[in-house]
């Protein structure tokens, strides 16, 4: 399989591909690819029996495609995991070499790396990381955008995009992190909140891409 027709596959899979029919809007937006080139794609992976494709409906995983997503998903994080806390990476580095060594990396591999690693349920970012068996820890979370003034919370997982992790950490924000939101500005104006003690400042569009537990 080509390293695109994996990046398709994994990221349907992501959208939650595996038990509901994903649209070709949401794929174009996330692979940032035409609607041309999705339908294009779409109808590959469907020959080959990766996904099962409904025109004006969308997409959803096979068994087979099921399996192939999360094979990959669960070398990228694991590979996360260990360029972080072995070699000292960055959220944002780590995800973009993750990127390249989920699509090399035998499966043999990934499982030894997985036992070295002490069979990690998450990635530093917060994903789950699935087993090989396809059986995924979830969480019950919500945004940062969802908490009330006031109420505090854990962090366990922010959304993988480098700007974002890249910003977070230079605020010094990290998953396990409790967080006390003390105000949110008007017409979506900076969120001020406290991070263990710390006061900070983020983003509205950041913070509705950062996940506390759901209390």
């Amino acid at each position: 399989m080509t390293r695109n027709k994996e990046d398709y596959i994994k990221e349907i899979y992501k959208l939650g591909g595996g038990e509901e029919q994903i649209n070709n809007k949401q794929i174009a937006e996330v692979l940032n690819v035409s609607p041309a080139s999705v339908t294009e794609m779409l109808g590959k992976l469907q020959k080959e029996e990766l996904i099962v494709y409904e025109p004006y409906k969308g997409s959803k995983l096979t068994e087979k495609g099921m399996k192939a997503a999360v094979t990959l998903l669960r070398g990228h994080r694991l590979w996360e995991v260990f360029l972080i806390e072995r070699l000292g990476y960055t959220w944002s580095e780590a995800h973009e070499d993750a990127e390249k060594l989920e699509h090399v990396a035998p499966v043999r591999l990934i499982d030894r790396l997985e036992e070295y690693l002490g069979y990690p349920a998450f990635c530093p970012h917060g994903s789950a990381i699935p087993q090989a068996d396809g059986k995924v820890q979830r969480l019950q979370l919500k945004s940062l955008l969802e908490m009330k003034e006031g109420e505090s919370s854990a962090i366990r997982r922010v959304v993988e995009k480098n700007d974002l992790m890249d910003y977070l950490q230079e605020l010094g924000i990290h998953i396990g992190s409790k967080v006390t939101v003390e105000k949110f500005e008007a017409l979506e104006g900076p969120v001020a909140i406290r991070v263990d003690d710390t006061p900070k400042q983020l983003s509205y569009k950041a913070a509705g891409m950062v996940y506390v537990d759901k209390n």
